[in-house]
């Protein structure tokens, strides 16, 4: 069974968190470089399904104001906004195992 894209993200994640060598780290940023892509793939799928959900709340509230409100409480919103946020920790978690990579090649610079 594959996992989805947030299980992978947890556990490279929950990895983070230990003791992380430079060679796996290395090999962690390759791996959540390569889910920025998979990230924005969701998020469009999520915004397509979510514009047809306002679209329909459109169409049955008298008020457009309404009509927002009423989409938000929708499942289809809750997916567009946890895709989003995967999105932003996905790329967070790019930028510090990048600063982890360049810590331990300093480190090793001056260690010789």
């Amino acid at each position: 069974m594959s996992k989805t894209v947030r299980e992978m993200v947890t556990d490279c994640q929950r990895e983070m968190l230990g003791d992380l060598q430079p060679e796996r780290a290395a090999q962690l940023l390759a791996k959540m470089t390569a889910l920025i892509g998979n990230c924005n793939a969701q998020i469009r799928e999520a915004d397509a399904q979510y514009a047809q959900v306002l679209l329909g709340c459109l169409n049955s509230e008298a008020k457009a104001n309404r009509a927002r409100i009423v989409s938000e409480t929708t499942p289809e919103f809750l997916r567009r906004c946890e895709a989003r946020d995967t999105k932003e920790l996905v790329t967070e978690m790019v930028r510090s195992l990048k600063y982890i990579l360049r810590a331990a090649e300093e480190e090793m610079r001056l260690a010789r």
